[in-house]
């Protein structure tokens, strides 16, 4: 019997060891994972930043997000009462069609926030009545509020001092006096005239009213017909501004397909000259790989900054910067799949006299078009989203118009509205490249 055909001997010493390894191993790994998590604990100072959050500050984000408010605003110096969606004198409504949870008599008025919550005006004074807590008066004078409020503890949403009361019972419902105003915010679900201005002669119809516009010979606008009167007031109305977002869309997608097929445009060509079974010279191969490396080593963010202080802002900026960086990615991605070719498929087409250009054409790309395609149909996708961020450091497009919302830290609704445009293009986007992506490289 020849020495390679004897088994190992296992012995219980060697039995005990492995175990013991397996074990200690087991152990320390978990081990390592705690110290890593409790070192980025102190680290990240985690505690202080939970310290510092405002879980009410985000639920009224929240709250102004998917709902509108009216104002019932008192105006103190000059003995005036305005009721106003969203506080917008352009959104007023006049003395003949206040809404009818509010009881106008002159300057005075009680408003009717409904569930036992009312709210009485009185020259300078405002008597809210909170079910379950009682009446709280405050009286506006010349040097500040003076405020009673019923005895015992003060509950949380009610915050008071000598130049302000500020009086938040439900999500849906505050009340604000100071020196100079008595305001009342009464909240509503949905979207403020999303469809037409509150000044728009279309402004509450519904839509078999606007269908019934729309078919009619009367035109409102001697100068248009009356769809396309509608289509205007609807793209042109000033508080949604979806004209204008929706080219922000094109922008971005554009910037986003620009982009992209400049990347792929170029990466390709260089591809060949990083492959190995395509370039033999070595210095050339190592200089394109490292080209590949500058390219893509820099973030896209970085390269945005740097064209926006060598050009400008603009759409532009934002596509090269996309380009450039892909570039470098799909440059390296089209040279692995190069070197992995069939080189029998290539002989094959030699072997019939074609010329070398034939030869990369009918053996080459044919074998790397499923990974062409895939990649540059995936990158697209991926640089919509990376457009949006883009444009939001000033390369125009949807992610400038919303970091403007934002900034106003008011109309969180708009900021809604662009977010879900953004993800329904997105979406739009991976549907259309997967469908691509059947139809080109499966053949279906």
């Amino acid at each position: 019997m020849s020495i390679d055909t004897l088994e190992p001997v296992i012995t219980p010493d060697l039995v005990w060891t492995k175990v013991r390894n397996r074990t200690l191993f087991t152990m320390l790994v978990p081990l390592v994972i705690l110290g890593y998590l409790i070192y980025t604990w102190f680290a990240f100072d985690v505690a202080g930043l939970l310290s510092k959050a405002q879980p009410d500050r985000a639920a009224i984000l929240a709250t102004d997000s998917v709902a509108y408010k009216v104002h019932v605003t008192k105006n103190i110096r000059r003995d005036q009462l305005e009721v106003a969606i969203e506080g917008e004198r352009r959104a007023a409504y006049d003395d003949t069609n206040y809404p009818d949870w509010v009881q106008v008599d002159g300057s005075n008025s009680v408003v009717d926030l409904g569930e036992g919550y009312l709210v009485e005006i009185v020259d300078k004074t405002m008597n809210f009545t909170v079910p379950g807590y009682g009446v709280i008066t405050a009286t506006a004078t010349n040097s500040g509020v003076d405020i009673t409020v019923p005895p015992g503890d003060q509950p949380d949403w009610l915050k008071t001092n000598p130049k302000k009361l500020d009086a938040r019972p439900t999500l849906d419902r505050r009340v604000q006096v100071t020196r100079t105003k008595i305001e009342v915010h009464n909240f509503f679900g949905g979207w403020e005239n999303f469809w037409f201005s509150f000044n728009s002669d279309l402004y509450g119809m519904s839509f078999s009213q606007l269908y019934a516009l729309a078919l009619s010979a009367d035109r409102l606008d001697p100068e248009y017909s009356n769809l396309w009167h509608i289509v205007h007031e609807f793209l042109d109305n000033p508080d949604w501004q979806h004209g204008e977002i929706f080219l922000a869309l094109l922008e971005t997608i554009m910037m986003a397909v620009l982009g992209t097929i400049t990347a792929a445009a170029f990466g390709l060509p260089l591809a060949f000259l990083a492959a190995r079974n395509f370039t033999p010279s070595m210095f050339m191969r190592f200089g394109t790989r490292r080209l590949f490396d500058f390219l893509r080593g820099i973030d896209m963010l970085i390269w945005s900054l740097i064209f926006i202080r060598a050009f400008g802002l603009g759409p532009l900026t934002g596509a090269l910067a996309i380009a450039f960086t892909d570039t470098g990615s799909l440059g390296k991605l089209f040279s692995e799949a190069l070197e992995n070719i069939d080189n029998k498929q290539v002989e094959g087409v030699r072997a019939t006299g074609a010329n070398q250009l034939q030869r990369y054409r009918f053996g080459v790309i044919p074998q790397i078009l499923p990974v062409f395609l895939s990649q540059v149909l995936y990158y697209l996708e991926s640089n919509t989203r990376s457009a949006t961020v883009i444009g939001a450091l000033g390369a125009g497009g949807i992610g400038l118009m919303l970091v403007e919302t934002m900034k106003t830290s008011r109309d969180w609704e708009n900021t809604s509205y662009i977010i879900i445009l953004t993800i329904l293009v997105v979406i739009a986007m991976d549907q259309t490249s997967s469908w691509l992506r059947r139809k080109l490289i499966e053949g279906k």
